[in-house]
């Protein structure tokens, strides 16, 4: 009945240091790739070299917009269930945006009727 949990080391083992590095790069919104995704292929612009991301940033995902460190590692990456899954969100119908929440919202621009015709 008494003594301490013989569990209760694992809360620390418990937390994930990836989430937080994932942050140190700039993750686009889900808008935001879709809209990139569905540009033209003469509208997209070749990847510049960035020594702050990983691989010099030349191997990326559209799709999940991550940076990968090599052409195997993504290639890896592009068999995974999470990217699979992104992919078909992506191709899906449009994510909502700001406007839409919005609009829910009711902060739109207000609807105050037909107008009446000056005489």
């Amino acid at each position: 009945m008494g003594g301490k949990c013989p569990h209760r080391s694992v809360k620390k083992r418990r937390y994930s240091h990836k989430t937080a590095r994932r942050t140190k790069f700039l993750v686009k919104g889900d808008d935001a790739v879709y809209d990139e995704l569905h540009k033209g292929e003469g509208e997209r612009k070749q990847l510049p070299v960035d020594e702050d991301l990983p691989g010099m940033g030349q191997y990326y995902c559209l799709h999940c917009d991550r940076y990968f460190a090599s052409v195997a590692v993504r290639d890896e990456h592009f068999k995974t269930k999470r990217h699979r899954k992104r992919l078909k969100q992506m191709m899906g119908p449009a994510p909502h945006t700001q406007l839409d929440a919005e609009l829910a919202a009711g902060m739109g621009m207000p609807d105050n009727g037909p107008k009446l015709m000056s005489m």
